[in-house]
Order: C-alpha cells, then structure tokens, then sequence
C-alpha cells in the first residue's frame, strides 16, 4: 500500500521575471520596432510622459573614448566598379553628430500596382462592354513582372460561359494592351517583350532594324556576349552592331518593375561614431526614441494610499519601461564602443585593415553572454565617416596568414576586389591566380575560397569579363 507524506525541498531555479523579459525584448527590437512600441506605451500608459528628467542634465551625450590612432591617415582610393553594398563612401573624420539633420521627403504612399496602372489606361479605351471585360481579364492574367502567366486558351475558358469569344478577338484585345505603358507590357516571351519596346523606337534611330534581327533570331549570343561571332554570322561593321546592341540593351527585360508600388525605407543609425582629437568617441542617437519619464504629478496622488491598484500596476510597468530602455541604451553603447576599438584601423584605413572578430570577443570585453550581443547587434547601424554599418558587419572569420596572425574575411575580400580593379582587363585574373597573389603576400587561401567571395560580391569569372572587355 503506497504512503502519502509530505516532504519540504530547498531547490534553485533561473525564472524569467516580467522585467527581464521586457529588457530583453527591447534589446533586441530595431530602431521602427522600437518607437512604435514606445508610441503604443505611452498610449496605455497614462502615467508614462515625454521629456526630459527635471533633476538630470543632458549637456553631455554617454560615450567612451577610443585608442588614438599613431598618425593621421588619408581615406583609401576607390577600388574598383565592383564596391561592397554596404559601402557608403569615405567622409570627412570631423563630422560632427550635431550637422546630423534629416531631410524631409514626400513618399509615394499611392500603392498603386501594375494592375491598377493597366486599367486605368483600359477605361480611356474607346471599348465595348464585352471588350472591356475581355481586357480586364487578361490584364489579370499579367504577373507582376509584365508579362502573361496564362495562355489565351485559359483566358477564354475562364470568361465562359458569360462571354464567348475566339482566340483571335482575344489578341486583338492584348495587342492593343501591348501598347500600353509601360513598354513591352503583356509579353509571352522575353523575345516578344523586346521587340514591343522596340517597335516603340524612333524610326530614325541608329541599328533599330538589326535589333530586331538580334531579338528575333540571335538572343542567346547576345545573352551569352559573344559578340564576335555575331558579327561574323551577321557580316555587319562594329559600329553598325554596337548601335543595335544599344538599342537593345535600352529595353527592360520586366516591364512591369518599373511600376513600383513599394514605400522606400530608410535606415536610422541607432549610434553616430565621430572622431574628435584624435580619439574615437561613440554617441547614442538621441532621435531615435523619446526621452520617457514618470509622470511624478499622477505617482505622487498614489503614495500611501491603498486604492487605484490599476494605477499602481501601471506605475510600476511604467517604472519597469524607463529603467528598460535605459538598460538598452547603455548595453548598444557599450557593446559599440568596444567594437570601435577593435576596429580602428578599418576607420582609419579601410577595409582591407578590418580585424578579425566575433561575438565571443565582444562578450567577453563586457562582461556579457554571447547570446545578449547576438541581440544588439541584429538589426542595429551605426554612423561612421565610412558609411553606415550593421553591428554585424564588423564580425567575420579568422583567416592564417604566414607571420602566425589573422586577417579578417572582410579585408581578404577588400583585396581580391583591389586586385580585380587594378587588372589588365584583356587578360582578368583567374581565381587560381588571385589565390597564388596572396598567398605571395602571406595570405594562405584555396581557390574554391577566392570563387566564394568573388561571387559573394557579385563579381563575373575571369572569362565572362574577358568577354565584356572585347566588347
């Protein structure tokens, strides 16, 4: 027979508290995510405000300053056509996070979609009632990209048995819808949507004729850019084909992109890095969220009384909302700062002086889990002379070099693409020579590695730029 008793166990456990929940959550938010939970705060909250603290002072943003560097440098030269999309551009290194001023810009909220676009140049169609349907339809049948994802045969079997029509009446309708704008609009093929743009052509313009003849019958040597088999197939002079080429390189192989329906957005750093003296200093962007205090009039009418528990809930979130975001503007601060110092010489030199680095560094610099720093630097951007920079982008892998150090993935791509740069273009350096170059300079990387980052930065292999040279 099994005995019931009672038992009493000291045990502990790591419990998520409402408060560390919260911080962590704002931790992590991105700079839009952020204001439009502070905005949804101080709507529920009554007893959050804006404004600054009465007691404190706010003479002197929060920042750390930075290792000097030896010597003052001057910002790299460009390294070629192929830039890195994070790349921005080298500034002045006494800029100032105060002539930091936003320009007003009206954006496009029209949403107006291809679609939308399509008919409204329908209904300006002189059309009867049956026609305007059938238009309506195939306009439906048109994907985003502007050309037909249905067959006519679809189309007319989707208007039965309301509207009975033959093939021939349906092309007759989207020819005319091929006139529309934008040009090539409606296509089937991508042989049909260049040809559309260039029956738009002026008559008069150079090569117009042999474009056609390109569209029509040479498009995959034109895709391929083997030109000098096209002029020997074709017996034309380079002049004549380099027009024709122009003329088809005019066209838009999907029309319907340059309709755009989509709002622009635009990234706001969440910490300005400037130097001063100098020394690197770090700065929290104070536009980025609005100072949040505790209404003290509402908190005061609560003391010693034992009513309004709503209230007294709301004062404590509020309480717990301050202390949070202060927490979070102190750890991107923090966590900034000692990036910056790790990579001063990417400030200073460029991209090909970026060090090694990953998260382990930075947590163990601050005194914190890896998994806290993953927060901050997701989705987070500084300002620096370079350009604007996710936190993520100063992390890359370590790479051997001869002398026993490291060198960042970062910088080993900046030098594959200041050696493309400088190359003889009838004679691009394969990968196998590349890899050979740096390891001449103490640089130890396989082949299949440079074809990693070559292609990452969506540079062409040495045999299609050696055909667009001969072009």
């Amino acid at each position: 027979m099994v005995k019931l008793s009672l038992q009493l166990k000291i045990s502990q456990q790591l419990t998520m508290t409402p408060q560390l929940q919260q911080a962590i959550q704002l931790l992590q938010l991105p700079v839009m995510d952020l204001q439009a939970k502070i905005r949804e705060a101080l709507e529920e909250n009554i007893m959050l405000e804006t404004g600054e603290d009465p007691g404190s002072t706010t003479a002197e943003p929060e920042e750390t300053t930075q290792t000097a560097p030896p010597e003052p440098v001057s910002p790299d030269v460009a390294v070629g056509e192929w830039r890195d999309e994070n790349y921005v551009g080298p500034a002045s290194s006494n800029w100032n996070s105060d002539d930091f001023l936003p320009t007003p810009e009206i954006a496009d909220r029209s949403q107006e979609t291809l679609g939308d676009h399509l008919l409204w140049q329908l209904g300006l169609e002189p059309l009867s009632d049956e026609h305007q349907a059938i238009g309506r339809t195939i306009i439906d049948a048109i994907g985003d990209d502007g050309y037909m994802i249905e067959t006519l045969a679809e189309i007319r079997q989707t208007l039965l048995p309301e509207i009975t029509a033959e093939e021939e009446e349906l092309e007759k309708v989207l020819h005319l819808i091929q006139r529309f704008d934008p040009a090539g609009v409606g296509a089937r093929t991508i042989e049909e949507c260049l040809r559309l743009q260039l029956d738009q052509f002026r008559p008069d313009t150079p090569g117009l004729e042999l474009a056609r003849r390109l569209v029509a019958e040479y498009l995959d040597l034109v895709a391929s850019l083997d030109f000098a088999r096209l002029r020997q197939m074709l017996r034309v002079s380079e002049d004549l084909l380099e027009d024709a080429l122009t003329a088809v390189r005019a066209c838009q192989p999907k029309p319907g992109y340059a309709v755009q329906n989509t709002i622009p957005e635009y990234i706001i750093p969440d910490v300005f890095v400037r130097k001063q003296d100098n020394i690197w200093l770090v700065d929290a962007n104070s536009a980025v969220s609005p100072k949040l205090r505790v209404n003290q009039t509402y908190a005061s009418l609560l003391r010693g009384g034992k009513d309004h528990d709503a209230l007294k809930g709301q004062l404590q979130e509020a309480r717990w909302l301050v202390r949070s975001l202060e927490i979070r503007n102190e750890t991107l601060l923090k966590v900034a700062t000692s990036i910056i110092e790790r990579q001063t010489a990417f400030l200073e030199h460029g991209e090909e002086h970026m060090q090694p680095l990953i998260l382990k560094d930075i947590a163990q610099a601050v005194e914190m889990h890896e998994s806290t720093i993953s927060r901050v630097t997701t989705n987070k951007y500084m300002h620096t002379p370079r350009g604007i920079f996710e936190f993520r982008y100063f992390f890359s892998s370590h790479l051997s070099v001869d002398d026993g150090g490291q060198k960042s993935a970062v910088s080993v791509r900046a030098k594959i693409k200041k050696l493309l740069a400088s190359e003889d273009r009838k004679k691009p350096l394969s990968d196998n020579k590349i890899a050979q170059v740096l390891s001449e300079d103490g640089i130890n990387v396989a082949r299949r590695t440079v074809t990693k980052y070559r292609e990452a930065m969506n540079i062409p292999s040495s045999s299609e730029r050696r055909r667009m040279a001969s072009r």
